[in-house]
């Protein structure tokens, strides 16, 4: 695809069993703000960003990723890529039509080469938002999606093809060749990653913080406060961006950072980093050494929500 009709990355949502402790996670401890308080359904907001949400939370038997939602520039781009989608054989969900989640807008849905859910909209009301502090250790926003796929060679080709994303960088090992492809559809290094796993999967969330400082404290402010930290404080070498990541309360990986690099279109080449080069991973060497117990919690558990739409 030649021209790329996603501006964006709007929000991840997560259906999960232990809702109330998810819930207090991202509002009591994360840093997001409770937009919308229900029983079965929670939308959190950062505050600094327009979009009227960036996490959603669900309450169902069964721990899944429900969807990951890009924007799109208007109602023309939408239309045209639900046509071509379809055109080219895509599950769509629904057509384009009015949006029935918070802030409305213009979209449609449809499944991903592995059945995740996927949408994309234009028009949605913007949040009233703020500017972040200094030392004010909460999310501006959210920063990318990373996803788990069995075989990200043919999910990076779906992604280029359907979507329009552009390869940024690629992680590789020498014996068992690319295991991380990040992807982008704006000036941002990645709004989305690719990595290999065992099955498909969210493999982690990542949350931009004001800068360096505000992501150390809010690193700091998570290990004190007894959640499992799995990697980090770091710098990594594609992206250039730091990394905490932390466990939630349904073993998602969630990620703080801050910094991420940004792409000169027209001049960027992609590179290969060889993993086994420990610069890749942590370009500082503070974080602990990535091993088997960090990359199987990374894996996360098999989605068991491909192929069936979420009910909101």
């Amino acid at each position: 695809m030649s021209f790329s009709p996603i501006t964006h990355l709007r929000h991840f949502d997560l259906a999960v069993p232990d809702y109330h402790k998810q819930v207090e996670f991202y509002g009591k401890h994360w840093g997001l703000t409770a937009t919308t308080d229900g029983s079965d359904l929670t939308y959190f907001a950062a505050e600094g960003s327009p979009e009227q949400y960036v996490v959603r939370v669900r309450r169902a038997d069964d721990k899944r990723l429900d969807l990951v939602s890009f924007g799109a520039a208007d109602r023309q781009s939408v239309e045209k890529l639900a046509q071509d989608l379809a055109a080219s054989g895509v599950h769509l969900i629904n057509e384009p039509t009015d949006v029935q989640t918070a802030g409305g807008g213009y979209g449609f849905r449809f499944f991903d080469l592995e059945g995740r859910t996927i949408e994309v909209s234009s028009d949605v009301e913007v949040r009233q938002h703020r500017k972040i502090e200094e030392r004010e250790d909460i999310p501006v926003r959210l920063s990318h999606v990373v996803l788990n796929s069995p075989e990200p060679e043919k999910m990076r080709a779906w992604y280029e093809k359907h979507l329009g994303f552009r390869l940024s960088d690629t992680l590789n090992h020498p014996r068992t060749g690319d295991l991380f492809y990040f992807m982008r559809c704006n000036a941002q290094h990645h709004s989305m990653a690719i990595a290999r796993g065992p099955h498909a999967s969210l493999q982690h969330a990542s949350f931009e913080l004001r800068g360096l400082d505000e992501y150390m404290r809010g690193s700091g402010r998570m290990m004190r406060s007894g959640w499992q930290k799995l990697w980090g404080p770091g710098r990594h070498r594609a992206g250039d961006n730091t990394f905490t990541y932390f466990l939630d309360p349904n073993g998602n990986t969630m990620e703080y950072t801050t910094e991420l690099e940004t792409v000169e279109e027209d001049t960027w080449h992609p590179s290969v980093f060889n993993v086994k080069e420990s610069e890749t991973s942590d370009q500082w060497g503070t974080a602990n050494d990535m091993d088997d117990f960090i990359t199987r919690e990374m894996f996360n558990d098999p989605d068991k929500g491909l192929y069936v739409a979420p009910p909101v």
